[in-house]
């Protein structure tokens, strides 16, 4: 019987060719366009994850999320060392600042200042020169994207110089940076240096990066307590800045809408095909019934319909989806972007759903089929 239900299946090319679309249509949609919303997110939180060296950041306790610092008073430095669990707690400075290029365009810039001893939250990649060549006088690495937004079309090259608060810097390394939510370039120089790139007032440390001898939450708790200043793991610190955009900006509801339509286009399209599918194959299942068949046996044959449908439109859709992030991986505005296995998983169980609707609405014609239709005109 599998045979005789793919041999009508693929009988109709015009209506199987039709359900594949839909459920490519519609996993494509889906797969894509919640992979760009997961990096995108992500992009949010990517230069907290970025500091791989310290478990803890402290701020002031009106910071709600990474990219709107309080600046604080040095001082909070020597009152989170002195914290029992705190290994070491070295300043962190992060600001924006406009970048003055001889030859380049003029361009905002995330400036990422380095604590001047050990250079913790460095680039972890790097194209061009090195993390160490920050201690260099007025020494200032920029990252690939930030470098060809300056100077579009030009080849990769450091000793350019740049001016930043009426200050000359010079480029020493280019890293391969992970990208931020906006597009603006990231530049890392030491902490001396980028109060002196940035403007400001008194108090300038964005955060204090910190690491923990043993259990990170128990030590922020800790920090938080003894020093009054709000201290957060790094995961904790980087859910808190993607909740911050999830809930104050439009980005979920957009691309929710976008999933959902996808969603109903594609359960509408393919229900609606496999039932006319199946209303044209009444006669074919009824000469089934009148020889015998039990429909036990029909309905198995109509969930093995649906299960070929959805699995080869399936796989079309999501190897288109793996496809344009292959594609556009060397595009500078879309890097990072990707396609987890979760999405993947959870697609399948929407297209699962898909076809179990389209298939119990058109199961139950087949179920009450009078096998006389046969005979009939």
């Amino acid at each position: 019987m599998a045979w005789v239900a793919l041999q009508m299946l693929y009988g109709d090319r015009a209506k199987y060719f039709g359900l594949v679309f839909g459920v490519m249509f519609a996993t494509l949609l889906m797969a894509q366009q919640t992979s760009i919303f997961v990096s995108l997110m992500q992009r949010t939180s990517s230069q907290v994850t970025s500091v791989r060296e310290a478990d803890i950041w402290v701020m002031d306790p009106r910071v709600q999320y990474y990219d709107e610092p309080e600046p604080m008073p040095a001082t909070d430095l020597d009152r989170v060392r002195g914290v029992p669990g705190v290994t070491w707690a070295v300043p962190y400075f992060r600001g924006l600042t406009n970048v003055r290029a001889p030859g380049g365009l003029l361009n905002q810039v995330f400036l990422l200042g380095l604590d001047d001893a050990s250079l913790i939250g460095g680039p972890q990649r790097m194209i061009l020169g090195s993390v160490e060549d920050l201690r260099r006088p007025d020494a200032i690495i920029i990252d690939r994207a930030g470098h060809e937004f300056i100077w579009p079309g030009e080849p990769l090259a450091i000793g350019r110089q740049i001016e930043m608060n009426d200050r000359t810097a010079t480029i020493v390394g280019i890293s391969e940076a992970d990208a931020p939510f906006t597009t603006f370039p990231i530049v890392h120089t030491r902490y001396t240096n980028a109060l002196k790139f940035a403007a400001g007032g008194r108090n300038r440390m964005s955060y204090i990066l910190a690491r923990s001898d043993g259990d990170a939450s128990a030590v922020a708790r800790r920090v938080a307590d003894v020093t009054g200043l709000q201290a957060r793991t790094s995961a904790d610190f980087a859910w808190q800045t993607i909740r911050y955009y999830l809930a104050r900006t439009g980005i979920p509801v957009n691309f929710g809408i976008t999933v959902t339509l996808g969603f109903i286009v594609g359960a509408a399209i393919v229900g609606q095909t496999f039932y006319i599918f199946v209303l044209e194959n009444m006669k074919q299942f009824g000469a089934l019934k009148a020889i015998g068949v039990t429909n036990t046996t029909l309905a198995g044959m109509v969930l093995l319909q649906g299960a070929v449908v959805a699995l080869v439109g399936y796989g079309l859709g999501v190897g288109l989806s793996a496809g344009f992030f292959a594609a556009t991986d060397g595009v500078t505005a879309l890097r990072g972007f990707s396609m987890p296995w979760q999405i993947m998983v959870g697609t399948a169980a929407a297209v699962l759903m898909i076809m179990v609707l389209s298939i119990f609405a058109s199961l139950r014609r087949v179920m009450v089929l009078d096998p006389a239709i046969v005979f009939r005109g």
